[in-house]
């Protein structure tokens, strides 16, 4: 894996842009990205992805910085190393890799669940996630910036590049944006409701890596499995164009004067929120009469 960015839905209603991306960048700076709100994501899960796959991944491909530069105080690092020092940084880097692949392995014969045994090679890692937004300039602004770090710095810009050439399709009231459903898809399930389950359960299987497989009957089962057990991040990427009447239900009218529901602005209505009590999720396997 490397660096990647890929638009995958680009739509624009009201002249209000919602697009959706799968970006690939070091698992190290997730939590930068993850601090943009206006960001709905998912993304792969160190929770279900098979242990031996992701040491598979790390041995045949490891995350190594491109470079390393002098510690310095702040934020930003100092002057890069010399050819000597970085040499020996790329060492120290790759042995410590070595290490927690190891290690990792050593808990796989152990017994130990994923949970554990993936999160001491998460450094090393690769990271895709799936990223649908209606506001970017802002997360432009910081992270295409030589004051981020250099990682989160080099995705970014190629979200930028990716943005920038595609062309959004024109959307109107009633219409849906849905990551990971075709046009031929469209066209042979005929209802919105499949075309949404399966941009939701797609969006979703980010967490595996297998976003982009196509399986009707996986899709809408794994659809269920996420509405029944309350996993509901997964819902925010499909969206529908608000019309007349969305806008003057109560639920939704309120949010007018603010121009937002949820992380989106209007007119798009995230699926989540069309969903009853998505806010708050109860688990009915633990609620005892």
């Amino acid at each position: 894996m490397s660096y990647d960015a890929q638009v995958v839905a680009d739509s624009i209603a009201y002249g209000v842009r919602l697009t959706t991306m799968v970006a690939t960048f070091p698992r190290i700076v997730l939590a930068e990205f993850n601090t943009h709100r206006v960001f709905s994501r998912n993304s792969a899960s160190s929770r279900a992805i098979p242990v031996e796959r992701r040491i598979e991944q790390i041995e045949s491909d490891p995350f190594v910085p491109s470079a390393f530069a002098l510690n310095k105080a702040g934020m930003q690092a100092g002057d890069p190393l010399d050819e000597v020092q970085s040499e020996l940084a790329r060492t120290i880097w790759k042995n410590a890799c070595d290490a927690a692949v190891s290690n990792a392995k050593h808990l796989v014969k152990a017994g130990v669940h994923k949970q554990w045994a993936n999160r001491l090679i998460e450094t090393f890692a690769w990271h895709t996630v799936v990223v649908s937004f209606t506001e970017s300039q802002n997360y432009w602004n910081l992270r295409d910036n030589p004051k981020a770090q250099p990682e989160i710095m080099a995705v970014t810009q190629l979200m930028r590049e990716a943005f920038d050439r595609s062309t959004p399709r024109e959307l109107y009231p009633g219409n849906w944006h849905l990551p990971f459903v075709t046009d031929p898809e469209r066209l042979q399930y005929d209802t919105d409701d499949a075309c949404v389950r399966l941009s939701t359960a797609r969006a979703a299987a980010v967490s595996y890596e297998r976003h982009m497989l196509q399986n009707f009957d996986k899709d809408m089962a794994r659809y269920d499995g996420l509405l029944s057990s309350g996993h509901m991040s997964p819902f925010e990427h499909a969206a529908r164009v608000a019309d007349v009447s969305d806008l003057l239900r109560p639920e939704i009218a309120k949010h007018v004067a603010s121009g937002f529901l949820g992380n989106f602005r209007l007119p798009w209505l995230q699926h989540r929120k069309l969903i009853p009590g998505e806010d708050v999720f109860v688990d009915r396997d633990l609620v005892t009469s």
